[in-house]
């Protein structure tokens, strides 16, 4: 018969909870100066930058001028948020979140896309700041033949490990564009031939109404807030999803992925 015998010797006693583990730090994370300006002279992105509130040496105001030249975002922040961060490892009041992908100029890309003959399929969002959202979306444009995707650099959420872990690595398959003006880089979009199709629900043309076959980028916005008005105004098209159900609105991962089916449907059947 068995019998409990409580705690054996060595063991956690009865009663008390496990001691909780702290998880790793990320690999993403770079403390202090040296370590950021080694990153920026490697020529890696970084998404951000925590400085200390205060903190105004030589050697910070010379790294906050170059980071501001790559147009990195700086925030101040209390000495405690920086300790809390680092969990005791010596950052010197600076601590850096390296971009786990690499980003990729829209000047660039679009050439290229014309030049090796294909017809170009964007997806610019507006206002997305959510991780998983842009992991998701960027995993079915990888899978449903979408080139790029575009984001403003303020605004937007932070492509770090979660991010390219929600798109199940697509993230680094897919170029990845940051851009400092979404409506320049819209208008810029349109003198290369590329039309502006918006995703509203106020549109009156659902998907299958609107020519997908055509260079194209897809302007999809935040949920709460929707599309910025400068880029619905530039938009050729405006497109809405007819819904049946109760709920009145998708989740924009969602939207986006039924948009780029059609698309992908479209293009298939043009070939």
């Amino acid at each position: 018969m068995y019998r409990d015998r409580g705690p054996q010797r060595g063991g956690r006693p009865q009663g008390r909870p496990p001691r909780k583990q702290l998880e790793p730090l990320s690999k993403d994370l770079l403390f202090g100066f040296h370590a950021v300006e080694e990153a920026l002279n490697a020529g890696k992105d970084i998404d951000r930058v925590l400085y200390r509130q205060g903190l105004r040496t030589p050697q910070a105001e010379e790294l906050r001028a170059r980071l501001r030249q790559n147009g990195v975002n700086i925030q101040q922040v209390p000495v405690e948020k920086l300790d809390t961060i680092s969990r005791g490892k010596n950052h010197n009041g600076v601590i850096a979140y390296a971009a786990a992908v690499s980003y990729q100029k829209v000047e660039d890309i679009v050439p290229f896309l014309f030049e090796e003959g294909k017809t170009p399929l964007l997806i610019l969002l507006d206002g997305v700041t959510d991780v998983r959202n842009i992991g998701g979306i960027a995993r079915t444009a990888e899978c449903l033949g979408a080139h790029a995707i575009i984001l403003p650099r303020q605004g937007a959420a932070r492509l770090g490990a979660d991010a390219v872990q929600a798109s199940a690595g697509a993230l680094h398959h897919l170029p990845v564009c940051r851009v400092e003006d979404p409506v320049a880089t819209a208008e810029y979009l349109q003198s290369c031939g590329i039309s502006l199709v918006a995703a509203t629900e106020k549109a009156w043309k659902t998907p299958e109404q609107v020519d997908f076959t055509a260079p194209l980028c897809l302007i999809m916005g935040a949920e709460d807030v929707g599309i910025r008005p400068e880029l619905l105004a530039l938009s050729q098209e405006q497109v809405s999803i007819a819904l049946s159900g109760r709920i009145g609105s998708l989740n924009v991962g969602a939207a986006t992925a039924i948009l780029l089916h059609v698309a992908d449907l479209q293009r298939k059947h043009a070939e």
